[in-house]
């Protein structure tokens, strides 16, 4: 089961066969994303509105009210990952039976859960940042898939990203944590493993135990993957059961078996505790505010946070956002980066186009056909106005204004002829043109020199100028947000 939802993962985010090219439909390749409860109820609290593609989380739910946790441990490629991880790490059976017994702290992705919930209703989605799936394929799409490529074990692209060192040590972080603890992400951090555990005590599966027959081996207890304490004379703790079977498989007496509508009543319920959970929302409604605090809204906006066009207003946007990292994945040019301060810890790992890595292509919307929620909305080039075309003009949607530094561009600075950001300039009709100007040189004489001016009646905000510039360190030409009309909405 770990290859079957490996090599799902692999080639959903590796991109092997989903995207399209610029200019062209790219298939969905949000599968998983559709398939997950989690990002389907924190998208509709904290975007305050129902997507229907998100329905297919009914796929995933039905099941666990009949089965209990069968997607944990059988779908889910975070899961299949830790889970392997565990198996190859080296300890002795009497460690692995101390490690798989049910501890009070499993409890705690609980109270992640319902701080997270607490978040959404004030418009905040920052419990789907740590998703199984958004963490899984952000971590692998900024920084272990880049790094492959550039030893060249993939024959792709390398591309580029900043906060993929960050990105990949906190991913390693919890995977080092199964040296300890068997699936320690799922048992102790995992919030969709905890809406799928309180689903889950409604199951009619159930563990039956036979005492009679049961002598105590704990053999039952060696390949737990969750803790659930499925040794006789223990409650067993239904809402941690994976359904791996492994007990059963385990027990030499056949003490262990799963019965539909069974009468065993040594199970115990997920008691979270009235102030514990009182706690843990009250968390979650004053994370709120203090994630807000120098954020990137109102007054006190980044002039150099540029947002994908199609991206919501700045607020809105950050709501929906779920930090997956889809939209830069499919990006061609690496224009869309994951911010660290740029929109303050709200924005966190939100998608920012950083014009000196790349520019946005006129005639590319893959961003917005693969976002899961709908923070960027879904484009057509006709939409994005960026190009000349057959049918009725389309006012473009502007994300962000260029500007020159006359300090720094070598016609105005230094005399020194350069066109380079006319030559790169991708919207029609230009939005950069040029004219004569006679010049000293310096020497007292006096030469014609083509000067670069702006025209911000065209200028979209693209970037491709502050890219093309000779002056890489410190460009001549730069672009900021100001007069961006990014959404349709806006």
């Amino acid at each position: 089961m770990f290859a079957f939802a490996f090599v799902g993962f692999l080639a959903r985010v590796g991109g092997f066969s989903f995207s399209g090219s610029p200019g062209q439909p790219a298939t969905r390749v949000n599968l998983f994303f559709k398939f997950d409860p989690l990002i389907a109820a924190a998208s509709t609290l904290s975007g305050h509105a129902f997507y229907r593609g998100l329905l297919w989380w009914l796929v995933v739910l039905i099941p666990t009210l009949f089965l209990g946790r069968l997607f944990c441990g059988w779908v889910c490629p975070m899961g299949s990952l830790n889970q392997f991880l565990s198996s190859i790490c080296p300890r002795s059976k009497k460690k692995r039976i101390v490690s798989n017994r049910y501890k009070k702290w499993q409890m705690m992705k609980y109270f992640l859960l319902i701080a997270g919930v607490a978040a959404a209703l004030f418009r905040s989605g920052i419990i789907a940042w740590i998703d199984p799936f958004c963490l899984l394929i952000r971590s692998a799409g900024i920084s272990i898939l880049p790094a492959a490529a550039s030893k060249k074990y993939f024959a792709v692209y390398q591309p580029h990203y900043w906060m993929s060192l960050l990105s990949i040590l906190l991913f390693l972080a919890l995977l080092a944590m199964n040296v300890r603890v068997t699936r320690f992400w799922c048992r102790a951090l995992c919030p969709l493993g905890a809406l799928l555990g309180l689903t889950a005590r409604w199951s009619i599966l159930r563990l039956h135990k036979n005492p009679t027959s049961c002598n105590q081996c704990k053999a039952c207890l060696i390949d737990c993957q969750g803790g659930d304490d499925p040794i006789a004379g223990a409650e067993w703790h239904k809402a941690e059961c994976h359904l791996c079977l492994n007990c059963v498989e385990a027990c030499p007496h056949g003490s262990l078996q799963f019965q539909f509508f069974s009468s065993e009543s040594e199970v115990a319920q997920t008691n979270l505790g009235r102030r514990k959970a009182l706690a843990a929302a009250g968390a979650g409604l004053v994370a709120v505010p203090l994630l807000r605090a120098g954020s990137a809204l109102g007054n006190s906006r980044n002039e150099l946070l540029i947002r994908p066009p199609g991206a919501l207003a700045e607020q809105a946007f950050l709501s929906r956002c779920i930090r997956c990292g889809e939209c830069m994945r499919v990006c061609p040019n690496d224009a869309l980066q994951p911010t660290l301060a740029e929109a303050g810890l709200m924005g966190l790992w939100s998608p920012v186009v950083v014009p000196k890595i790349g520019y946005c292509e006129p005639d590319c919307v893959l961003c917005s056909e693969v976002c899961p929620t709908s923070a960027i909305e879904n484009l057509t080039t006709l939409q994005k106005g960026w190009t000349v075309t057959d049918s009725a003009a389309v006012a473009p949607m502007r994300i962000g204004m260029a500007a020159y530094d006359r300090k720094l561009c070598l016609p105005w600075a230094k005399a020194t002829d350069c066109v380079v950001c006319l030559e790169w300039c991708p919207v029609e009709p230009k939005a950069i043109y040029v004219k004569e100007a006679e010049i000293d040189d310096g020497e007292g004489k006096l030469r014609k020199l083509k000067q670069p001016y702006l025209d911000t009646n065209r200028c979209v905000g693209c970037g491709a100028c502050e890219f093309a510039c000779p002056l890489q360190d410190h460009p001549g030409v730069y672009v900021t947000g100001i007069g961006e009309n990014r959404s349709r909405r806006d």
